[in-house]
């Protein structure tokens, strides 16, 4: 089955510039309660996804850096602790499932890289649910 059918559309996906900074990040998650969104560049081409882990450790790591001057941190400036790969719009389901397994959602780019949605964990999992199913049957 072709993955088109479970994707999420880039407009219905909250993400975030590359260029954004820090603290727009931070009320952005905590706003919607992600603990992980996309990260796009100026073209819209996905280039890596933020997690709150990547937040945490940079102000575990940071001295003297608080809430109150994140707004100074670009996340260009961020060390990135997982490397979540986009596919394909062309790919097929199959291909998909152990990098869920790593991650609450797949990223999803068109031919030439720009992102165009997202397929979240939920769906693969009901997909995979529902072959089991039907095997049963």
């Amino acid at each position: 089955m072709n993955i088109a059918f479970f994707l999420i559309p880039k407009k219905e996906v909250v993400y975030l510039n590359i260029n954004a900074t820090m603290r727009q990040a931070l009320e952005r998650m905590e706003y919607h309660r992600y603990s992980a969104v996309p990260l796009l560049d100026d073209e819209g081409k996905y280039v890596k996804t933020l997690t709150e882990g990547d937040l945490l450790w940079m102000l575990k790591n940071t001295p003297d850096l608080h809430f109150h001057n994140t707004e100074k941190i670009r996340l260009t400036e961020l060390n990135y602790h997982r490397k979540n790969e986009p596919i394909s719009i062309h790919a097929e389901m199959e291909n998909i499932i152990s990098r869920a397994m790593e991650q609450n959602f797949v990223p999803v780019t068109d031919d030439k890289g720009i992102f165009i949605g997202i397929i979240r964990r939920r769906e693969i999992i009901e997909y995979c649910a529902d072959q089991l199913l039907r095997k049963k049957n």
